[in-house]
């Protein structure tokens, strides 16, 4: 089994890495930042911050079948554990509007800084995605 680069053309293009692999039916997602589609963190917090970086994954997620309850397993890296913790309520609204009530596994990790300067939260995964939904990208 050959692992395959997933990188959605609807995500900025990576450079050195790749938005997702898929071996086998599991699709390791790369971590993502706020990034929009202009390579810029979206402004506004950490609120506006996780629905873009989670929405960057499910775009990953998607683009081989796959759909929000396919995930198993969930890491976030904060830059301000607090302020998340402050902004729970609201984070968790925008997960159940983004992905429903589906909750795998999940670690929060404190960091003192990510890739972008003005990131303050980073997410990956890992999603498996029953054959009978299963795009392979071609490559």
């Amino acid at each position: 089994m050959t692992p395959l680069a997933v990188n959605p053309s609807a995500l900025p293009a990576p450079r050195g890495y790749s938005h997702g692999t898929l071996a086998g039916n599991t699709l390791h997602l790369g971590g993502q930042t706020a990034l929009d589609a202009d390579m810029r963190i979206v402004p506004g917090g950490i609120v506006e911050q996780f629905r873009q970086a989670f929405g960057n994954v499910l775009t990953t997620l998607r683009e081989v079948g796959g759909e929000p309850r396919d995930l198993v397993s969930v890491t976030i890296y904060l830059t301000d554990i607090p302020d998340y913790q402050a902004h729970g309520k609201e984070i968790g609204a925008v997960w159940r509007e983004l992905a429903g009530p589906v909750y795998p596994a999940m670690a929060g990790i404190g960091c003192t800084a990510l890739w972008q300067p003005e990131a303050m939260i980073e997410i990956l995964g890992v999603a498996v995605v029953p054959e009978e939904r299963l795009v392979r990208p071609e490559g």
